[in-house]
């Protein structure tokens, strides 16, 4: 994964995070047939033959995704990622070891995984967060992490990543997913913010690449950027909806579709995604279109009238009722 195919460190960290759990749990149920003193997160697998791993069927897997369900909460995306793993995992025993002649997984099929329309902020609560930000020692740095999440949609650990070297002229060159690489380019805004903050950062003895670093002269950690988003959304009011960095990054994604008019195959690119239909997500609605939809139905008119005319019946009523009175009292 990581010397051939090219795969990044926390990709291949993650794989081997979910392939041990996938062995333990083989090891505690077909070797210790669920008695052992020792728990299944600790269950030691150095020592699991290759025929347990080579035995297993469909239904085995099933049982595992059921126990990553039931016992460990894992949501549709963490067990997708697992039935990634164990795929990638099979297709290897079976192409590249000769260990096995047919692949067990070959019909498992992807949990699904429900699409909801991403959290954003509006143009005017991203406005006021770049507005309120506490005015402090490192303003310059915090104003420069929110302008660029908002005007170019990266990701935490890309933002975390940049370098000095990474930024030449109106480009900045980002390290995505899978170490993909790909360029966006800076808006005035960008640029503007980067400058100032340049004139006040404090060079780094332990990293000095890094564009981002800490009073500590250390790259900012994804921890410590989350911890200033958090600051800034509580300073304009924001905090307790549920925002993030990756919050910011749907922002930028959703601003520059609804208010900028970009094509979404252009959004595609500026995003780093691998397939359209990921930032198809981005082409959501907003309330105002739905809202302008429903006035505009050609029964909107209708309904209006009819109200009209039943308060217009009602009235008639009163007033013949009132005229009746009025004889029987002559």
């Amino acid at each position: 994964m990581l010397t051939i195919r090219g795969r990044s460190a926390r990709t291949v960290e993650a794989y081997h995070v979910d392939l041990r759990l996938y062995l333990r749990y083989l090891k505690y149920h077909k070797v210790c047939h669920a008695h052992s003193d020792i728990p299944l997160e600790e269950q030691p697998i150095t020592d699991l033959p290759d025929e347990v791993i080579c035995s297993v069927t469909l239904s085995d897997i099933y049982a595992f995704l059921n126990y990553t369900l039931s016992e460990r909460g894992n949501i549709a995306s963490v067990r997708a990622r697992k039935v990634s793993a164990l795929r990638s995992f099979y297709k290897y025993l079976v192409s590249k070891t000769q260990l096995l002649e047919e692949n067990p997984l070959e019909l498992l099929e992807m949990p699904s995984i429900k699409r909801a329309v991403p959290r954003f902020l509006s143009l005017d609560e991203s406005l006021e967060l770049l507005r309120n930000l506490p005015q402090g020692k490192n303003y310059e740095r915090d104003y420069c992490i929110l302008t660029l999440f908002l005007n170019c949609g990266m990701r935490l650990s890309e933002l975390c990543g940049i370098n000095l070297q990474d930024i030449r002229e109106n480009t900045l060159r980002l390290l995505g997913k899978g170490n993909k690489e790909r360029i966006v380019y800076l808006n005035d805004a960008c640029l503007s913010a980067i400058e100032r903050y340049k004139k006040v950062r404090k060079p780094s003895a332990k990293d000095p690449n890094a564009l981002f670093v800490s009073g500590q002269g250390q790259r900012l950690s994804p921890r410590r950027v989350e911890q200033i988003v958090e600051s800034g959304l509580s300073s304009s009011n924001l905090d307790g909806r549920g925002y993030s960095p990756h919050k910011l990054r749907h922002t930028a994604a959703t601003l520059m579709y609804q208010h900028g008019g970009v094509d979404i195959r252009v959004l595609k690119e500026i995003l780093g995604h691998a397939n359209l239909s990921t930032t198809e997500i981005y082409t959501h609605v907003s309330d105002k279109q739905l809202e302008r939809a429903s006035s505009l139905s050609p029964l909107a008119n209708e309904v209006e009238r009819s109200q009209k005319e039943t308060v217009h019946d009602n009235l008639e009523k009163i007033a013949e009722k009132k005229n009746r009175k009025a004889g029987a009292d002559s």
